[in-house]
């Protein structure tokens, strides 16, 4: 009988009850296949605090932080980020109203630096409350508190697994800088990115730079080492629990290992070989999420209105991904999941709805306050400039003469007609849905489907 209560003692860690023996055993497996031994502990590091970047890590802390002898679990965030007074009253306001996180800070001894803030008697900093928990781009979910590190070389230098949860815009300089701490380096790391976008490139050919590959240009780690994660996820609900899963995309080396590291009752992972398609699809969905936030807000949330321009911005998806790879995976499952959530909800769509009710303008830049990067924005530019390449021409199903592929894809060049040369109101957006020469956006799918379009040197390839 007391063996059998022993088997049910369990760790209980965020409201979650976890079976602390399975969980280290999956700590010394990944240990083991990283080299690791004796006292050495394994070492997680996320680059970058975004509200992704940020769960991410604290998911692993709240998973694994019990097992400190053989886990470390650290984020870096830049240091001198001040916390506006409307932020800190807000935040105040979050404290308090959560008992829970009240009695920690407490305990702590952190809770009168809040008191201070919300009077305007000092300024708090985001390295600073991210300590306690708290994400500058995620205020309203507070995390467990967190291993803050604002010093890049400290906190990446003998990092065995590094989490990229920058932008896309901000990748390559960064982990440009991340190289020079690793030219002494013996054992080669192992590098998960969360970013969604893409940079395109338009000599000696057009082509487009992922994040994971800015990433192997920049550090010169081997593609096999570099992964991506994506799924059908928002941030906050994540660490709230909300059932979700994802895909984490790469060489079987180290996806499959990796995908049982980080599955969790709540949190299903699963493992797939195709890199391009999800981590292409991952910059596109950010794309027409601003867009389907522009219907929304437009149409009233129009339930009609909404699902056509999903059935045309998918389709424009399809067509796109058959000109970046050979076999892409289908937009069903967890891609096209991915897809609807974000178009349902998250900063990009967001954004899309603050620019249709006038709230906000293009002129006001991609970086907003309170949410961070709008990626989708830089996407749309570098998805329109390199899809209007000459030298990509595609016949055209009806015309029958060669155009630029992006002529195949009306919503994506109406977006960037509101977005980037601002030439269009917000309103062109239904304009473009309600073109009485719009194709039925399954000949698009059908046109991507039955033709010779993939290119491949639209990835740098031969």
């Amino acid at each position: 009988m007391v063996g059998s209560i022993m088997e049910m003692v369990n760790t209980y860690s965020n409201g979650i009850v976890h079976n602390g023996n399975g969980l280290e055993e999956k700590v010394d497996e990944l240990r083991a296949l990283v080299g690791k031994s004796g006292g050495d502990p394994l070492r997680i590091v996320s680059v970058g605090a975004g509200a992704w970047g940020s769960v991410f890590a604290a998911t692993l802390q709240d998973t694994y932080g019990q097992f400190r002898d053989k886990i470390q679990i650290r984020i870096w965030r830049r240091a001198g980020r001040a916390v506006d007074r409307g932020t800190a009253e807000h935040l105040f306001e979050v404290i308090n109203s959560r008992e829970d996180v009240l009695r920690r800070l407490i305990r702590r001894c952190a809770y009168l630096k809040y008191v201070e803030a919300r009077l305007g008697d000092r300024t708090l900093f985001a390295d600073e409350i991210l300590k306690d928990g708290f994400c500058f781009n995620m205020i309203d979910t507070p995390l467990c508190p967190l291993k803050v590190v604002t010093n890049l070389q400290e906190a990446v230098w003998d990092a065995d697994i590094v989490v990229n949860g920058l932008p896309s815009t901000e990748t390559r300089e960064i982990f440009e800088e991340i190289s020079k701490f690793w030219n002494e380096r013996i054992t080669v790391p192992i590098i998960i990115s969360l970013a969604k976008g893409i940079e395109a490139a338009l000599e000696p050919v057009p082509h487009i730079i992922t994040p994971t590959k800015m990433i192997n240009q920049a550090t010169g780690v081997p593609m096999e080492n570099i992964l991506y994660l994506g799924g059908p996820n928002i941030a906050s609900e994540i660490y709230n629990k909300e059932y979700a899963n994802a895909r984490i995309c790469g060489a079987e080396k180290w996806r499959k290992p990796l995908a049982k590291f980080l599955r969790q009752p709540q949190f299903a992972v699963w493992d797939n070989s195709d890199l391009v398609t999800h981590e292409v699809m991952g910059g596109l969905k950010n794309v027409y999420a601003i867009g389907a936030g522009m219907v929304a807000a437009l149409t009233n949330e129009s339930a009609t209105s909404k699902s056509v321009y999903f059935a045309h911005c998918t389709s424009e998806m399809i067509f796109i991904t058959h000109l970046l790879a050979e076999k892409p995976e289908k937009l069903a499952g967890p891609l096209l999941a991915d897809t609807y959530v974000t178009l349902l909800k998250g900063r990009n769509a967001w954004y899309g709805q603050m620019l249709a009710k006038g709230q906000l303008s293009p002129d006001m830049g991609d970086s907003i306050s309170g949410k961070g990067m709008i990626q989708g924005v830089s996407a749309v530019k570098a998805f329109f400039e390199l899809l209007s390449q000459s030298s990509l021409n595609v016949l055209h199903p009806e015309e029958n003469k060669p155009v630029a592929p992006v002529e195949l894809c009306p919503i994506l060049k109406t977006l960037y007609k509101i977005l980037i040369s601002r030439e269009q109101s917000s309103q062109a957006i239904l304009k473009a849905l309600r073109d009485e020469n719009l194709n039925d956006p399954r000949e698009r799918i059908e046109i991507a489907q039955s033709h010779a379009f993939y290119k491949p040197s639209l990835l740098g390839q031969p």
